[in-house]
Order: structure tokens, then sequence, then C-alpha cells
């Protein structure tokens, strides 16, 4: 570490105690530097500790918050425990379908774990990640359940300002909205496209908060986006976020109904669909992905 980066970090950290506001969230300047704690080498020692064999997660993986997707595929698609994952704190889930291979991790919710799950799964092969979390109805687009492509997301947690400088919103990448929008075009679930808002506290849904994010057109609250896409743009990574509106966040009776199987057939119909056609871009370029049923049997 140079010296001048030694003392920019200890000026920032004595002004953390000063009333100029400079937390530490905002105050960071590195987010182009290289980690010293990094995904591969904690799982390297995961796999040593575990003997665990050599060999890739799917190319193609689901972050399921709520954990439905997770007993739907096991019961009806007989998902097993992935022999490769090595991820101390979760268990991933695989199967294959319509002959290709997929992954599915839940119960990562919010914002700090979910990036800490993405940056292991990309490291041990994953490479689109598909996030399908519930959400909290805001800006009104008809009676729950409905789907959101989240567009962009509103940056009110902490895990996104460690990836990028701060801003207002994280952004999803332009070409991979795109082909996910076109593969879900004229599905049969209801989806819509917009802006989300990622929160680190959900029990802090103010009422002024709430009419503050409607009035800017957000349309829904969630735990996750914001950081993963920040993640993703920080590091090159394919990930999209979905956002699955099944709540008006508790203020009516009978609130929170997900739909058949609790949301989870709708929910990975969606999230299928755009695998397959992200499967299908890489394979027309030449691009065979690594951790597929093709590739794993080759």
């Amino acid at each position: 570490m140079s010296s001048a980066f030694s003392r920019g970090i200890v000026t920032r950290i004595e002004s953390f105690d000063d009333q100029s506001g400079n937390a530490p969230i905002v105050a960071r300047s590195d987010h182009h530097a290289s980690s010293v704690f990094r995904p591969e080498n904690m799982l390297r020692e995961a796999r040593r500790q575990k003997n665990l064999p050599p060999g890739t997660v799917p190319a193609t993986c689901f972050l399921d918050p709520d954990g439905d997707i997770v007993r739907y595929v096991r019961v009806s698609h007989a998902a097993r425990p992935s022999p490769h994952w090595a991820c101390y704190h979760t268990d991933l889930w695989e199967w294959e379908q319509g002959g290709e291979r997929f992954g599915v991790v839940g119960s990562a919710v919010g914002a700090s774990f979910a990036v800490l799950v993405a940056e292991q799964l990309f490291v041990s092969g994953c490479e689109l990640l598909i996030s399908i979390a519930s959400a909290g109805q805001i800006l009104e687009n008809g009676p729950p359940p409905y789907h959101i492509l989240i567009e962009r997301a509103l940056r009110d947690e902490g895990t996104s300002y460690h990836y990028l400088p701060p801003s207002v919103f994280a952004e999803a990448e332009p070409g991979l909205l795109a082909l996910a929008s076109d593969a879900i075009l004229g599905g049969c679930c209801v989806i819509h496209r917009g802006t989300t808002w990622t929160t680190d506290a959900p029990f802090r849904e103010t009422a002024e908060a709430i009419e503050a994010h409607r009035r800017a057109g957000i349309l829904a609250v969630e735990m996750e986006a914001a950081a993963l896409y920040a993640f993703a743009a920080a590091r090159s990574r394919a990930v999209l976020c979905l956002a699955h509106v099944t709540n008006q966040l508790g203020q009516i009776e009978g609130d929170f109904e997900k739909g058949d199987r609790n949301g989870a057939c709708s929910s990975l119909d969606i999230a299928i669909a755009i695998c397959c056609a992200w499967l299908r871009a890489r394979r027309d370029q030449g691009t065979e992905p690594h951790g597929t049923a093709e590739s794993n049997e080759s």
C-alpha cells in the first residue's frame, strides 16, 4: 500500500468522527482496487476442508431469497445438491431441464448476502445469474402478484457503495436487459419493466418514504437489486433482477398471496425463458457456456 494511499485512508477514518457527514460508506474511493479477501481463495479452502471433487456449478443460476423455487424444483424436477458448491453458508440445488443445466440458491435475503453468494457463484462456474425476489408494491400496476423486469434500482442499501462510487441508481446492463425483454415478450405472465427501490431496512418503509418513492415513479421495493447490479457493473458479470410483486406492504387482509406453488411456477418460467435466450445467443456466437449439460458431457 502506497504511503499516499495510506494517508488518504487514515484521513478518511479520522473524518468519520467529525460533523461533516462524511460517512464511511460514501467516503471510500478505492472502488477499482483489488480486495485482499477474495471469494476464490475462500472457496479453495472450503473445498479442501469439505473434500469436494473438482468441477463447476451450472452456467445459469438463480437466486431465490424466499426459497419457494428451491422447494418447487426439489419436488418437481428432482433437484439435487451440487457436488461442486463449496459455499459455507448456503446449498446450491441443480437440475436439468430441456437439455440444459440450472442451479438455484435459496434464502440469500438482502443485499449483502445476495452479493456474497453472487461473488462465489461466478468464481465457481456461473456465467448468468438471475435474482427473483419478492417485492412490495409502491406504484399500483394492478393487483399482485405480478413481475417486474428491473431496469434500475435505487441504491438505498449499503453493499453497492463498496462496488461503485455514489450515485442514485444502479443500472441493469442494457444488452442483457434487451435480450431478457425479448425473451419474455408475449408470455403468459404479467411482466412490467421499470425502477425499484432497494432497501436494507424493510420495516423502516415509512408513509413519507413510500409516498416520495411513489411520486418518483418507483414501482416496487425489494432488498437485493441495487447491490447485484453494482456488483455486476464493477465485476463485468451478467446479472439480471426480477421483482415478484406479491404484496401491498401488509396493509390489507389476505396479502402476500404469490400464486401457484407460492409463485415458483411463474417465476421459474420467466427465468428459464431468459436463460434459454441467453444460451442460444451464446451458441449463435460460437461460445459454449461452461457448466451446461452439453459441456459437462464433453
